[in-house]
C-alpha cells in the first residue's frame, strides 16, 4: 500500500492518484474549478447564439405616491 503523493512536488500524479482513489473529490474540485471560468463564453453564447437579452432590473424602492393618502374607515382604526 504506498501513500498518496504531495501535491506540490508532482501534482499529475496526484491528480492520478486522486482520481482513481478519490473520484468523488477529484470531479468535484474540477467541475467546481471550471464553472468559474466558464461564466463569459456562456454569457457570450447566450447573448449572441440564443439571442436573450438581460431581464428588466429589480426595483430596489417602492415608488410613493404623490398627494395625500386616504382615509381609511371601517376597520376599527379609529
Amino acid at each position: 500500500m504506498s501513500s498518496a503523493p504531495h501535491f506540490w512536488s508532482t501534482p499529475f500524479r496526484y491528480c492520478r492518484w486522486a482520481a482513481v482513489e478519490k473520484p468523488a473529490l477529484f470531479w468535484s474540485v474540477i467541475i467546481g474549478g471550471i464553472g468559474p471560468v466558464m461564466i463569459y463564453p456562456i454569457r457570450s453564447l447566450r447573448y449572441n447564439v440564443f439571442n436573450d437579452p438581460d431581464p428588466p432590473a429589480i426595483p430596489n424602492t417602492y415608488p410613493i405616491p404623490s398627494g395625500p393618502r386616504k382615509q381609511l374607515t371601517g376597520y376599527d382604526d379609529e
